[in-house]
């Protein structure tokens, strides 16, 4: 009988000493944040919501010109729908007003006296500083209000506070036609000074926008701006001559020459008293302070230019956190 002698099983190699053919897939290293730049650059990728350049923000702005006015034109009619009276409330409000400061001034705290014509000198007064007035208060909501239309659509922010102060310019020339009903009534009638309101007014809207502006941009990170402005505007309209004669505390000798200075150089004090000695033949050349339009001038160009610089510099920053 032949016995058969199998072979010995393979022995294992140890795992140290295996070398395998296919060598071990490595990941590609992460490209740098240069490359990624240079990559974007090439395809024309650019940040999203990245603020232009101050030129290239103006252009835009002048493109989406008639999104500013159609967007104030719809908020101007949607305004009073809901009222019965409608859009009366745009002369009644500041005719009310009036009412109650003649109440209070002219009768019970007599500051009427040495003010001829006090009636037209204090409409004229109150419908010019409500349109200042609206056009601050609107400005601190006009980011905050419309922060679903921020967050959902690309257009520069600018557009809201700028469409908010033609929607309060519109405003006021409407009032501005019963105001000169009033005048007639009056005994004030129609002068070749009366062109003067059309400077006067235009560079009180471009101030009033310019601070607008520069409100938008506080009150979208800090909102309680909103809550203080109606008493920083209560305070302003009482300093701004609205009720009273600043030439007549002026002439009383009672404070010193510096107060009267800065009462007189109060933007919203010149720009009132511009509209009156335009529209207010009792209120001559005397009652206003020496190189009134210079003042006028620079008062606006400084508050826009400086409240549009300011508000574009902030401008990626609007609807976020």
């Amino acid at each position: 009988m032949t016995l058969t002698t199998l072979p010995p099983p393979p022995t294992a190699t140890p795992a140290s000493t295996t070398t395998s053919s296919a060598t071990t897939a490595r990941p590609a290293p992460a490209p740098s944040g240069e490359e990624l730049q240079a990559l974007a650059r090439r395809h024309g990728l650019s940040v999203s919501g990245a603020r232009p350049s101050l030129p290239a923000y103006v252009r835009q702005l002048w493109a989406h010109r008639d999104f500013i006015a159609a967007f104030a034109t719809a908020r101007l009619t949607a305004q009073y729908s809901q009222a019965r009276l409608g859009q009366l409330w745009q002369l009644m409000t500041p005719l009310l007003n009036a009412a109650v400061y003649y109440l209070m001034f002219g009768v019970l705290m007599n500051v009427q006296h040495g003010i001829p014509d006090y009636l037209p000198f204090l409409l004229t007064g109150v419908f010019v500083w409500t349109f200042t007035a609206n056009t601050l208060t609107a400005g601190t909501r006009a980011i905050s209000g419309n922060i679903g239309l921020v967050r959902a659509l690309h257009f520069p922010r600018a557009s809201l506070p700028l469409s908010l102060a033609v929607l309060q310019l519109q405003q006021l020339l409407l009032s501005l036609g019963a105001l000169v009903v009033i005048l007639l009534c009056f005994g004030e009638f129609p002068t070749w000074s009366w062109l003067l309101a059309v400077p006067a007014i235009a560079l009180q809207a471009l101030f009033s926008a310019g601070v607008s502006l520069a409100l938008a941009r506080l009150a979208a990170r800090t909102p309680d701006i909103s809550q203080l402005m109606p008493f920083v505007l209560r305070t302003w309209m009482y300093v701004s001559g609205v009720m009273w004669s600043i030439g007549s505390m002026a002439s009383s000798g009672r404070f010193p020459d510096w107060v009267v200075l800065a009462l007189q150089c109060n933007p919203a004090a010149v720009y009132i008293d511009l509209v009156r000695f335009a529209l207010v033949g009792s209120f001559t050349a005397e009652n206003l302070p020496p190189h009134v339009w210079a003042l006028a001038a620079g008062w606006a160009v400084l508050a826009f230019a400086g409240g549009f610089v300011w508000f574009w510099k902030a401008e990626e920053t609007y609807g976020r956190g």
